[in-house]
């Protein structure tokens, strides 16, 4: 919708242009030439237009610059003749500009479009809700009209453990598409494999290392929120989440820091509350380094009362909106990527079938022995 607005646009401008000229031209003095002026009508074309429609305004051109010629009494002198090359030769070039540019606009969206398949088939769809888990993600990229970087999420749930993964790969592009797809099954592997948090991020890290070359990395945050009232958390050199708790309030958690996921080589978790109501927000520095006109950061502690209110979908639109109108014109500056998670109640989670009790982690008599304990700090 936007290219036809342009290229509407384009044709009246230049059409104007020829048609004002060439009325300026008639009324004025024959000492004044203007034919060359004829030219820039198919260059304005050529900006927007394709090959075609900037051909028909390259002929207007030469044909109204020979005419000029016959109303400036110079018809057959050969400045006159010097003058219609001139419009003819610009014209040419006009037409060859806009072919040129057209195949060079297909080719983009070509691999634009190549590349947004690719990164929507990475990113995985994440179900509304695990067990007492309500989750929301988003994701947005800085590439206008695309979907291509290197922000990445997903989430892991079995019978035995549910986790999150939320990463920003260093880079743009296809490549970050490339990394970010290898994080992403790096995830699944360990967390399918791993007891602990920490050791899902540790065979990852150790994983991406025969991947990544000396200046390439991924930022991640791991979230385990197998225990009921409780969450599991390593960072390995991402922003820190952001608990919003019922009563609107918020806090940063903080987390033992960690290096980025293929240059660290061991990591450390923390286990803190988790009440019914709670919401975790994790994200990308596309959230956290945000700038407005001014150069100031989104302060991201500011967000919690956007994220306690509605429900958890509703509130991440929000969370958009906002970062948006903290932005100069709204435009992103960098790829964000966002998961929110909700602590609900059992109640209002637990299925009817045993079996699926044993899958969500529900059968488990209260007070009995946990697999995660020993991952407690």
């Amino acid at each position: 919708m936007t290219r036809d607005r342009s290229q509407v646009a384009g044709a009246v401008l230049a059409g104007l242009w020829l048609v004002c000229f060439t009325l300026v031209d008639l009324v004025a003095p024959d000492t004044v030439v203007l034919s060359p002026l004829f030219a820039l009508a198919p260059l304005i074309a050529a900006a927007v237009l394709p090959g075609g429609p900037t051909a028909a305004f390259a002929v207007v051109a030469v044909l109204l610059a020979i005419a000029a010629g016959w109303w400036d009494n110079m018809w057959g002198e050969p400045q006159q003749l010097v003058r219609v090359l001139d419009v003819a030769l610009v014209s040419f070039v006009a037409v060859v500009v806009a072919v040129v540019r057209v195949g060079r606009e297909r080719r983009h969206e070509r691999v634009s479009a190549i590349a947004e398949i690719a990164q929507r088939t990475i990113l995985p769809i994440l179900p509304a809700q695990i067990g007492d888990v309500g989750v929301g993600v988003r994701y947005l990229s800085a590439a206008e009209d695309a979907v291509v970087g290197g922000d990445l999420y997903d989430c892991y749930h079995s019978d035995s453990h549910v986790r999150f993964l939320v990463g920003d790969v260093k880079g743009k592009g296809i490549a970050a598409v490339e990394q970010a797809a290898r994080v992403i099954r790096a995830f699944r592997q360990a967390a399918a494999t791993q007891r602990t948090l920490t050791g899902v991020a540790q065979e990852m890290s150790l994983y991406l290392q025969g991947f990544f070359d000396d200046e390439e990395f991924v930022t991640a945050l791991l979230v385990d929120t197998t225990e009921q009232g409780q969450l599991t958390l390593v960072s390995c050199g991402h922003p820190p989440p952001l608990m919003v708790r019922p009563g609107g309030s918020s806090t940063f958690v903080d987390l033992p820091a960690g290096l980025p996921l293929g240059l660290g080589e061991s990591y450390e978790s923390r286990t803190v509350p988790w009440v019914v109501g709670s919401r975790l927000l994790m994200y990308t520095d596309g959230v956290s380094e945000a700038r407005d006109r001014e150069g100031v950061f989104l302060p991201v502690p500011a967000l919690a009362s956007v994220l306690a209110a509605g429900q958890v979908d509703e509130a991440l639109d929000g969370v958009l909106d906002t970062v948006r109108r903290h932005l100069p014109r709204g435009r992103l500056n960098d790829d964000l990527a966002v998961v929110l998670l909700e602590r609900g109640t059992a109640a209002e989670a637990a299925p009817t079938d045993p079996t699926e009790l044993v899958q969500l982690g529900l059968d488990r008599p209260p007070g009995s022995p946990s697999e995660h304990d020993h991952d407690v700090r």
